[in-house]
């Protein structure tokens, strides 16, 4: 999660909804630690299940695998570009700097783990 949205959270948790972001991260904690790790989804294809989505405007990337390894710096998932399904593609993702390019990718929190299949459906579906 990028500074300034862990900033904002940390100020909801002291606000009326603090129940609310604190069981949000909970729950984004839980997803991160039960995520398949790097080559787990290896030939599912499309039936490869993305487990987080950050956003930056009309850039999304969708994580479904993690790193094997420490923290998770790096990894694996679906990236599409200012809305360009031509070029999207899969490959690795560093998260450090996804999150740290100045203002930042943000953390899907209303995300649910969804089949790349789907999320492909409603991609096209949107954008055509």
């Amino acid at each position: 999660m990028p500074e300034r949205q862990k900033q904002i959270v940390a100020t909801c948790m002291n606000g009326e909804e603090r129940q609310y972001f604190f069981d949000k991260m909970i729950e984004i904690a839980a997803t991160v630690e039960g995520m398949p790790v790097t080559y787990q989804q290896d030939g599912k294809g499309d039936e490869a299940i993305a487990h987080l989505h950050y956003f930056l405007g009309d850039c999304h990337w969708y994580i479904t695998e993690k790193d094997r390894e420490g923290e998770v710096e790096q990894a694996f998932g679906y990236a599409i570009l200012h809305g360009d399904l031509i070029n999207a593609e899969y490959g690795y993702i560093p998260i450090t700097e996804l999150v740290d390019t100045g203002v930042g990718a943000e953390l899907d929190f209303h995300f649910k783990p969804t089949s790349m299949a789907q999320i492909k459906q409603a991609l096209e579906n949107r954008y055509g």
